[in-house]
Parts: structure tokens; C-alpha cells; sequence
């Protein structure tokens, strides 16, 4: 088909922003001077500002098809004799639009999308000349697809976000890519690329690691990157260069290189299986086309992936998937509900931290790295205080070791963390954030204390994950200065951090707040000072849920995997372990105090505690958990056990009831910011689509509430 023959599909996205394909005919020659023809280049843009990266909609693909079309034809007639693709500055192609796609209501349009997109790639593969795509910087998804359709490919080094995120959205890679790359790099690569990668966050990967992989077959500069792609190209087209690919499979497949497919599609089932606990379509789908892709041809692969993401765009989690990853993840996190304006933020010149713990270390990391600005850590003693810095000093090594950081940067970033034993130190300080035992007394002995150091404009914050702010502020002088700054564990890595406004909060502290957590690229979420907030109030009533039924009588194993339909990124006693019996009983505690019978305090983990047992679990020599017979003796059981079955829906309704609750407190502007929380500070699976549409699909939001969190249509597929 020609990609005009998709009219129809294209009249349904009258407004797309559409990424103009842009035509440049440039004379090439060979090394020596020598002409050697015309080269059609093309440009990708969408004529937007280089913050608003280009994407791949229904209009996007029927021009740039209709134009390697017209080249093709030109190619016939001897008048070009190679064709190269490129993007505007810092973008490839940033993928399909997922606002378009999530549009697609029928399954028919959503394989005609498929159609289109596989059609058009095929045109720049069988150009009848050689073709070459650019990657001057972001190619994501269909943007990267692009590129491995193309016959050759160089990559900037500055092109920092190169992926095929599918599995991670609730789609495959499905112009080509699950076929392609493992046949470009070898199945083992094309696994960590589709599979591990994807569902790890949607990591990326940078432009060199791209062309070391075997992506791409040459490396350039950024500051003349298009120049020597075309240089390059231009002795490709000569003969001049003959690109060779190490990582590359034959055809067909060596008895070697088959086995090795077959270890990568076993690897593949086992990240899938950890990550999803097989509860999610599509990672599944994508596994299955590159186990079957082994041995079909390019057209059989091409069907097979036009069905699957015909299917996929239509299930609950995909649309649930943009939900959360568009609506919140690229929108709302950018945009904080309830965040002052930024203009009555002050500037931050000084941080000071109360304490040299693995908390307060981490912190002191994380402020010098990003804010960078002096940060002085206190502590009781010199040996504790000598222990965070040389924390400090000994991550930002690792860091160095791994290549993530200049030399340069890692001696400024020591330079800027200091430590000492008299809070003295903070007299100059800007924002003063304190790490010290999760007790509230101490915690407001630690604020009187600095109120009499610090000046009367320097800001005041707490990391505390459950206590009360306003309680914490009662006695200060100045208690319109004083913040909730709750970061999560580890802070390096976790992205979001849970800014508690107290009622004397001020809008400039407040300000100051948000402008700091995004200095710091965290994303900030505003939460009333309500006990534990969002995150540790949701997760401690699911764990007390799943806590209660094993002190009940549930046996631990049904108990422990009585979630897994959830797809959760590890179990309660995993969790459990995890965070630290005696931090989960405490909160508990914390909980149960403000809130009464909802929240379940264990005295079974109050046994663990005193007999010194970090968790529920051990690991059998077979690799599998298994409950000691030591730790059986230490507990007391009821005699009520349950199923998985019922486990499931009692943990589904007490969520929905405990959310609820929270909306009518008003510890959130909305369900969404809830959603947020969850997705970005306890890995609740994007392919839920953040914990209220899934308490609405399954029921339990009409169940307990009487009502649902999003009307029908919204936060999860069209109706």
C-alpha cells in the first residue's frame, strides 16, 4: 500500500501536531574530491522549540512515507544514489504519539496504525539506494525504529536517551524492532534493550553504549555530527568504507547463535516473570515474538506484530500505561498541584544536615551533586560525623570508578561536603534538613536547638516518613519556616519526594521547597500533614492487611503471594524485610495510633524483633524462600486462615477505603496525585496505571466507596 492509501486513519487526528519531513539534496564526493552523486536528506521536525521533542502520529507517517516514496522513484530513475534521515537538534524521534495512539478506540484503526507505520519503514529499506538515519539525539520507541530500518545507522555521543521502552507502555516493538535487533546485536543484547531495560524504569541508553552495542556503526561528535555522518556515508556510498558488525547473527542462525537465541528468550521470561509476575500483557507479547521471531522471515514477524499491537492498543493496561506515564509521570509531576509560584522562592547558597547517618549521608550526596552548594552534615561525635563524609566521599568514587562522573566533578563534589560536631556550622545556612531517629521529640528538640543558631530566614525541613509536622512546628518561633521533605529510600535513585505543608507553612518556605526538589530532579508532590502521608499510610495498610491474615492463620506462602495478580515489584514479606521489621512496626504503631483498627500492628513481628530476625523468609538451597522451623516456634497463629482469593479482595477493598478516606481529608489535590506518589515512591507497576483506576477496574473503589476515583473513560481505556 502507499501511504496516502491511509487517509482514513489520518482524518481522525485533525490535530495532530504533525513532524514535518523537510527535504535537502546535497552533493556528495569521495575522499579524494571526486563527485560521486546526489544524496537526499531528510529532516524530522516539528517546528516547535527544542524543549517539545518530535513524534510519530498518523499525518507524521503519511508525509515522511509519501516522501521516501517520491525518493524511491527518483532512485529508479538514477537521480539520487542514497538517502539519509536525521532529526531537528537534540531529537531523533521521540517514539509515536501516545496521545494519538491512545485515541485509537477500535481495534481496526489501531492495526491500521501498525500497518502504516511497518509500510513506511519498509519504503526507507528498499529504497533501491542505500539509506542512513542520523541519530543526532533522542530516538525512542518508533523514533529508534526508524533508524534500525535504515541500512546504516551513526549516533551522536551527546544523543543521551536511545531505547525501545514498548514493554514498559504496554505495546511491542512492533515496526520491526523485536525482529531487527536482535539480528543487528544479538539476542542477548536485544533482550537487554527490550526487556531489562524497559521494565527497569524505562532506562535509556546513551549514544556511545548504543554504538558499542552495535546499534549504530558510527560514532561522532555533536559539534559537527551531521557533517561527518555525511562524510561517513559519503565513503560508505564510495566503497571507500566497508562497515563491518561483530555482534551481528547470521542467516541463518549458526547451531551457536541459536542456542544463545534461546538463552536470551529464557533470560527474557525470567526479568518478566520477576518484574510483572507475568501480570502485564505485554511484556509477555514481546517475549513471545522474539522466541517465534527466531525462525520466521521479516514479513512473518511484521504480521505478527501489526496483531499484537492491534490487540495491545486496546487493553486495560496500555491505556492505563499512558495514563500514568503521560498524564502523570510527563504532565502533572512537572506541574505540582498546589505549588506556589516559583517567584516567591528564595535561592539556597547553604545546606546544612542534621545527622551522619546512611539517610542523612545519602542526602548530603544528593544536595552537593545537584544543588551544588556547600553541605555540612553534624553529629553527636567526630567518629560519626568522619563516617558520613567519608560515605560521601566513598560513593562519589563509585560513581567516578563507573565513568558517571568527571574527575573534576568528583573532587568538586568532595570539596563541597564537609562534617562537624557543633551545629555552629548552620549559622549561614540557607535550608537545614534533619535525618536523626524517627521520634518526634527528639525531632523538635533538634529544630529548638537550631532555631537559636540559624538565621531567621533560613528554612527548616524534615525527612520524617510518618510524624506529624504540625506537631514538630508547635513550638517554634518561627513555625511558618518549617517543611516536610520526605524523601525515599535510596534517595540517589527514588524519584519522588512528599513536601508536607503544615498550617503555618508559609507560601515563600513552600516555594522555596519545590524549587529546591526540582533543582534536585526529584518530583515533588504537595501532601496535607496527615500521618505518613501517602505513601507509607497506602502501603502500611496493605502490608497490615496482608500481616493480619497471616497472624490469622493464612500459611506465609499464601499470605505472600495472595498479590502477585497485582503485579507488585516485590511481596509484603519481601517489603517487609526490605524496609526493616522494626521501621514497619513502628510505623505501624504510628498508624494505628492516629487511625485506630484500620491499621494492624503485629505482635508476631514485635517476636521477630526481639529474637532478632530480620524477616518472615529464608533462602533454601534450592534458591526458593522458606519459613524456618526456628522462626514458626517464635509465632503465635489464629486459627481463621483464608485463601489467595480472599486475601486479594481484602486487600483491594481496605486500599480503596484508605484512599478514600485520604480524598476526603484532603491530604491531595486529587486521586491522580496519589497515583503519583505510588508510582514514584513505591514502584506501583506502570501498567496499572497508578493504584485508583485499578481499584476501579477490579471493583473495589463501588464496592467500599459507593462510587469510583476517575468517571468511566478516564485513567483507563476509552469507552
Amino acid at each position: 500500500m502507499s501511504a496516502k492509501d491511509f487517509s482514513q486513519l489520518t482524518e481522525l487526528f485533525p490535530d495532530e501536531i504533525v513532524t514535518h519531513s523537510y527535504l535537502k539534496d546535497l552533493e556528495l564526493a569521495d575522499s579524494q574530491g571526486k563527485k560521486i552523486g546526489t544524496f537526499a536528506l531528510i529532516t524530522l521536525d516539528n517546528g516547535l522549540d527544542h524543549k517539545r521533542p518530535t513524534t510519530l502520529g498518523p499525518n507524521t507517517l503519511v508525509e515522511l512515507g509519501t516522501l521516501l516514496e517520491e525518493q524511491r522513484e527518483r532512485a529508479a530513475r538514477g537521480e539520487i544514489i542514497g538517502v539519509g534521515v536525521t532529526g531537528k537538534p537534540y531529537f531523533l524521534v521521540a517514539g509515536a504519539d501516545l496521545s494519538a495512539v491512545k485515541g485509537l478506540k477500535a481495534r481496526e484503526n489501531g492495526v491500521w496504525m501498525a500497518q502504516l507505520g511497518h509500510d513506511v519503514y519498509r519504503t526507507l529499506n528498499n529504497l533501491g539506494v542505500p539509506s542512513f538515519v542520523f541519530i543526532n539525539g533522542l530516538a525512542l520507541g518508533g523514533g529508534l525504529e526508524i533508524a534500525l530500518n535504515a541500512n546504516y545507522r551513526t549516533v551522536s555521543t551527546a544523543a543521551g536517551a536511545l531505547a525501545l521502552p514498548e514493554a514498559f507502555l504496554g505495546l511491542v516493538p512492533g515496526w520491526g524492532g523485536v525482529y531487527l535487533l536482535p539480528r543487528l546485536i544479538g539476542p542477548e543484547n536485544a533482550v537487554k534493550v527490550m526487556v531489562e531495560n524497559a521494565l527497569n524504569n524505562n532506562r535509556t541508553t546513551s549514544g556511545p553504549a548504543a554504538f558499542k552495542l552495535g546499534i549504530a556503526d558510527a560514532l561522532f561528535e555533536p559539534a559537527d555530527f551531521l557533517e561527518q555522518s555525511i562524510a561517513w556515508a559519503a565513503k560508505v556510498l564510495s566503497g571507500e568504507i566497508t562497515v563491518e558488525r561483530p555482534n551481528a547473527v547470521s542467516d541463518p542462525l549458526t547451531e551457536e547463535q541459536s542456542a544463545a537465541w534461546d538463552q536470551a528468550v529464557a533470560t527474557a521470561k525470567g526479568i518478566v516473570k520477576a518484574k510483572t509476575s507475568n501480570a502485564a500483557p505485554a511484556p509477555l507479547r514481546v517475549v513471545e515474538l522474539l522466541e517465534k521471531g527466531k525462525t520466521w522471515s521479516k514479513e512473518e514477524s511484521a504480521a505478527a506484530e501489526i496483531e499484537a499491537l492491534g490487540d495491545l492498543m486496546q487493553t486495560d493496561e496500555f491505556h492505563a500505561t499512558v495514563y500514568a506515564f503521560l498524564d502523570l509521570v510527563q504532565k502533572r509531576a512537572k506541574r505540582p498541584a498546589g505549588a506556589p509560584d516559583k517567584s516567591l522562592a528564595k535561592p539556597v547558597t547553604k545546606v546544612g544536615v542534621v545527622g551522619a547517618g546512611l539517610m542523612a549521608s545519602q542526602l548530603s550526596l544528593v544536595f552537593a551533586r545537584q544543588l551544588k552548594v556547600p553541605v555540612v552534615m553534624t553529629d553527636i561525635d567526630q567518629a560519626r560525623v568522619d563516617k558520613g563524609v567519608g560515605y560521601v566521599h566513598a560513593e562519589v568514587d563509585k560513581l567516578l570508578a563507573k565513568k558517571r562522573i568527571s574527575p573534576d566533578a568528583a573532587n568538586r563534589t568532595k570539596a563541597l561536603v564537609t562534617g562537624s560536631v557543633s551545629k555552629e556550622a548552620f549559622a549561614d545556612a540557607d535550608f537545614v534538613i534533619e535525618a536523626v531517629f524517627e521520634e518526634l521529640q527528639v525531632k523538635k528538640d533538634v529544630f529548638a536547638e537550631l532555631e537559636e543558631i540559624v538565621s531567621e530566614d533560613c528554612i527548616l525541613a524534615t525527612n520524617t516518613s510518618s510524624l506529624s509536622v504540625t506537631e514538630m512546628a508547635k513550638d517554634l518561633k518561627h513555625p511558618e519556616r518549617l517543611v516536610g521533605f520526605h524523601f525515599f529510600n535510596p534517595v540517589a535513585v527514588m524519584p519522588l519526594l512528599e513536601i508536607v505543608r503544615a498550617p503555618k507553612t508559609s507560601d515563600a518556605v513552600l516555594a522555596t521547597a519545590f524549587e529546591t526538589a526540582k533543582a534536585l530532579r526529584k518530583n515533588a508532590v504537595l501532601v496535607k500533614d496527615a500521618a505518613a502521608f501517602v505513601v507509607n499510610r497506602v502501603l502500611l495498610r496493605l502490608m497490615g492487611v496482608v500481616a493480619e491474615a497471616f497472624d490469622q492463620g493464612t500459611d506465609a506462602r499464601t499470605a505472600d503471594t495472595a498479590l502477585k495478580p497485582m503485579g507488585l515489584p516485590m511481596t509484603p514479606f519481601t517489603l517487609l524485610a526490605m524496609v526493616g521489621v522494626p521501621v514497619a512496626l513502628h510505623v505501624s504503631e504510628s498508624l494505628h495510633a492516629a487511625f485506630g483498627d484500620r491499621f494492624w500492628v503485629s505482635q508476631n513481628q514485635q517476636r521477630l524483633i526481639d529474637a532478632g530476625k530480620k524477616g518472615i523468609w529464608e533462602i533454601g538451597e534450592d534458591g526458593k524462600p522458606f519459613v524456618p522451623q526456628d522462626t514458626l516456634d517464635l509465632l503465635e497463629f489464629g486459627d481463621s486462615p483464608i485463601s489467595g482469593e480472599e486475601l486479594l479482595v481484602r486487600t483491594q477493598d481496605a486500599l480503596a477505603e484508605e484512599i478514600g478516606l485520604m480524598l476526603d481529608e484532603g491530604v491531595v489535590a486529587g486521586p491522580e496525585d496519589i497515583d503519583l506518589c505510588m508510582i514514584l515512591g513505591a514502584g506501583w507497576p506502570m501498567f496499572l496505571g497508578g493504584i485508583t483506576p485499578y481499584l476501579d477496574r477490579v471493583g473495589a473503589s463501588e464496592r467500599v466507596n459507593g462510587k469510583r476515583f476517575h468517571a468511566p473513560g478516564q485513567a483507563s481505556r476509552p469507552v
